[in-house]
């Protein structure tokens, strides 16, 4: 029972119902950070933090890809994520959309969103987590950072055999990454402070089934004391 009510001490406690955990409780299990990881900063562009520190609702009708105040929240664990990485020489690939007209045929998005935002900056990536020299940024044109990319082929070069994945959205380019990751055979881990949605609700509930199905939410603390011994580790073999 305690191992049950460890694995589901997560932010989807207020919003998934008791028949729901017994239902799941078949994949419970011990939750970790895999061997050889790489960091996926998923979209993680300007468009989500339009309209600053107020609730998607209130920016929705200027700037319907934004994700307001849950973007603004996790902008200071992720750079702490991004900073500890760094430190312990983990790879870090970001993922954005490919803006450019000519590269694509028509109708061909990410999702099937009828209302996108429209300034000449939306898909760099935000100021406060600009990808370091070392960084790779891939751009994609679907949901996933796998679909149509060579993300996958990068990390086969690098020996990466485990993802840690933040950024946005939960529902969408987060979970298609994640599954795709996933069936591709990596261990996921998902930090929980450093992902974020448009509605909490439709984060927690698809943090909860990424949870339970395909990777080990985890929070920041625990993913960022990992990273740091790792760190602790090369630096003691140097």
């Amino acid at each position: 029972m305690a191992e049950i009510e460890a694995f589901e001490d997560h932010c989807w406690k207020d919003v998934v119902d008791r028949d729901t955990l017994t239902i799941y409780s078949a994949y419970a299990r011990r939750t970790f950070v895999g061997p050889s990881p790489a960091i996926i900063a998923v979209d993680l562009y300007n468009s989500a933090y339009r309209g600053g520190r107020k609730p998607p609702v209130d920016v929705q009708a200027q700037w319907p890809s934004s994700c307001g105040i849950n973007a603004w929240n996790a902008l200071d664990p992720t750079k702490r994520l991004l900073e500890v990485a760094r430190r312990a020489s983990i790879p870090i690939f970001y993922s954005t959309s490919d803006a450019r007209p000519q590269s694509k045929p028509g109708g061909v998005e990410p999702t099937r969103r009828q209302r996108m935002t429209s300034s000449p900056d939306d898909y760099e990536i935000h100021p406060e987590l600009s990808p370091a020299p070392e960084d790779v940024v891939i751009v994609k044109q679907r949901a996933s950072a796998f679909a149509g990319t060579p993300l996958g082929s990068h990390l086969t070069m690098l020996g990466v055999r485990s993802l840690i994945v933040c950024g946005e959205s939960t529902s969408g380019c987060v979970r298609a990454t994640c599954i795709d990751g996933y069936s591709g055979g990596y261990h996921i881990s998902v930090v929980e402070e450093c992902t974020f949605d448009r509605s909490d609700l439709i984060h927690k509930i698809n943090l909860f089934d990424l949870h339970h199905k395909y990777a080990d939410v985890m929070k920041a603390d625990e993913v960022l004391h990992h990273l740091a011994g790792f760190a602790t580790a090369r630096g003691a073999g140097g």
